[in-house]
């Protein structure tokens, strides 16, 4: 067991190197620098992303990152896990009257999705034609995505590395299915596609980025959403 905040302070104290270069490094904010060294761990995004911001920064200043890894997840990972166990119990009356009013408001749920896919399929089948659509109007807002086609429905995301960097993508959203999480090495690519999907990337700088065939630059940012139209910075 070691301290896993103050190894990485030593180490970056010993070589003189500030955030600023420490973030010019990992792509990495300040804030979640300094967060790991304090093991103040509850104000990054998601479990996840701490171990892909430790291995970063242990590697930015040549260390191995995966015994950092291997320590959050024997001291953090597993109290996590008992803090989800640890229901409180609640009286059987108030526990059928929960599911009682749980069943209402799943079939009130289905009713609705039934009526919003009877009115989709009848906008389909008697709608007017689409507006025709004139190639390479699309706008481009570089401050906040890179706009693709606009008759594009399926995002096709290819991601190649031109050095190492570790990188998450999710299916929807932060919390979606997750599709990869590891480190892609130099000239190492990776296709993914869906109608929406949540990626991050510890070194943005380090891949190549094609959607739908075109190649894009990435916005300023680690974690970015990626629609079938662009490829925008997620919310803080």
């Amino acid at each position: 067991m070691f301290d896993i905040g103050s190894s990485l302070r030593d180490a970056r104290m010993r070589q003189e190197i500030d955030f600023a270069e420490l973030e010019e490094r990992t792509k990495i904010r300040p804030k979640y620098l300094r967060a790991l060294e304090d093991e103040r761990f509850d104000i990054l995004p998601a479990p996840t992303y701490v171990k892909g911001f430790l291995r970063s920064y242990a590697e930015a200043l040549g260390l191995d990152g995966q015994p950092f890894v291997d320590e959050y997840n024997s001291r953090f990972a597993v109290e996590e896990d008992v803090v989800v166990v640890r229901t409180r119990r609640i009286p059987a009356q108030r526990r059928d009257r929960a599911a009682v009013r749980e069943s209402r408001i799943a079939v009130l749920a289905l009713l609705a999705i039934a009526v919003v896919t009877a009115l989709v399929i009848a906008a389909w089948r008697f709608g007017g034609p689409e507006p025709e659509t004139v190639p390479r109007l699309a706008p481009v807002d570089r401050g906040a995505g890179i706009a693709v086609a606009p008759g594009a429905r399926r995002a096709t995301l290819v991601v190649r590395a031109v050095d190492s960097s570790w990188m998450e993508v999710r299916a929807g959203s932060a919390t979606g299915k997750l599709l990869y999480s590891g480190t892609l090495e130099l000239g190492q690519r990776k296709t993914f596609q869906g109608r929406r999907l949540q990626v991050a990337l510890a070194k943005p700088g380090n891949v190549v980025v094609r959607l739908n065939g075109k190649r894009v630059d990435l916005p300023a940012g680690t974690t970015f959403v990626v629609s079938a139209r662009r490829i925008a910075a997620a919310a803080p």
